[in-house]
C-alpha cells in the first residue's frame, strides 16, 4: 500500500525504528535511514529488507551533532529524488538520574538528539516533502505519565509532540498530516537496560493487554498512520501502550 513512495526513519538501526523500517519496506516503501555508531545493526537490517524484496539504504551520521539531521536529509533527497514519509523516531541514549544530579550537558544531548534533530528534519519536510506527505513522530508515555530520573528524555518528547501540534496545522492545507505515536513500556534493550526486571513486571501487571509492547506493534501504529487508511487523521497523538495510559 505504500508502492511508490519514499521515507526517511530516523534512528532506524534497532529497536522500534528496525521495526519501523521493516514494516514500511514490507508495505512498499523505498526507506533511508540513520544510525549513529552501529554499523553492524544498520547493514542487518538493510540486508534483512533486501532479503525479502524491499528497498532500505542506511546512512550513518549522529543527529545530536549540528549538522547530522541536515545531513540525513541531504543524503536522502540525493537518493529517493524526493519525500512522502518522515518518521522522527531516533532518541538518545540516557542514564536515569535525579533532577537535582542532572549535569547540563546531558540536558543538551538529549534535547540536541531528540527535540532539535527532529525540529530540522520537520524544517525540512516543511520546505521538499510532496503534497499528500506523512509524518509521525515517536514519543513516549512518560509525558502523561511521569518518572522518576529521566527529566531531559521527557521534556525533550514533550517539546517533540507540541512540534508535531503546530506542524499539523501548518502543513494540512498540503493534504499533508502530522501524528504522534507515544509507546508504552516497549521490549527494547534500551527498556531492559536502564529497568530492572522487577519493574518490567509491575509495569506489566498494570497493562490491561497483560504484556510488554513489541516494536512490531508501534511499527503498526505508525504504518496506519502514514498508509491511505491514515489520510484523516492529523495532530493526533496515539498512545500505543496496550491501555497502560
Amino acid at each position: 500500500m505504500l508502492k511508490g513512495r519514499t521515507a526517511v526513519v530516523t534512528g532506524g538501526s534497532r529497536g522500534i525504528g528496525r521495526a519501523i523500517v521493516e514494516r514500511l519496506c514490507r508495505d512498499g516503501a523505498d526507506v533511508v535511514f540513520n544510525y549513529a555508531a552501529n554499523e553492524e545493526a544498520a547493514t542487518d537490517v538493510v540486508r534483512a529488507v533486501r532479503a525479502n524484496g524491499g528497498r532500505a539504504r542506511a546512512v550513518r551520521t549522529d543527529l545530536s551533532e549540528p549538522d547530522g539531521a541536515e545531513e540525513l536529509m541531504r543524503t536522502a533527497d540525493e537518493h529517493l529524488g524526493g519525500l512522502d514519509i518522515l518518521v522522527n523516531n531516533a532518541a538518545m541514549p540516557f542514564t536515569p538520574t535525579p533532577l537535582a544530579e542532572t549535569d547540563v550537558e546531558v540536558f543538551d544531548r538529549v534535547m540536541a538528539g531528540n527535540t532539535r534533530a527532529a525540529f530540522l528534519t520537520l524544517r525540512h519536510a516543511a520546505r521538499h516533502m510532496r503534497d499528500g506527505g506523512r509524518i509521525v513522530n515517536i514519543s513516549t508515555l512518560n509525558t502523561v505519565r511521569a518518572a522518576p530520573g529521566i527529566t531531559p528524555y521527557a521534556a525533550s518528547k514533550g517539546a517533540l509532540e507540541q512540534l508535531t501540534a503546530v506542524a499539523a496545522r501548518e502543513l494540512g492545507p498540503r493534504g499533508i498530516t502530522v501524528n504522534t505515536v507515544s509507546p508504552g513500556a516497549t521490549d527494547t534493550d534500551l527498556l531492559r537496560g536502564t529497568n530492572p526486571p522487577e519493574a518490567l513486571q509491575a509495569v506489566v501487571g498494570m497493562t490491561p493487554l497483560g504484556r510488554l509492547g513489541e516494536p512490531s506493534d508501534v511499527a503498526a501504529a505508525v504504518a496506519f498512520l502514514v498508509g491511505p487508511d491514515g489520510r484523516w487523521i492529523t495532530g493526533q497523538n496515539l498512545r500505543a501502550t496496550g491501555g497502560l495510559t
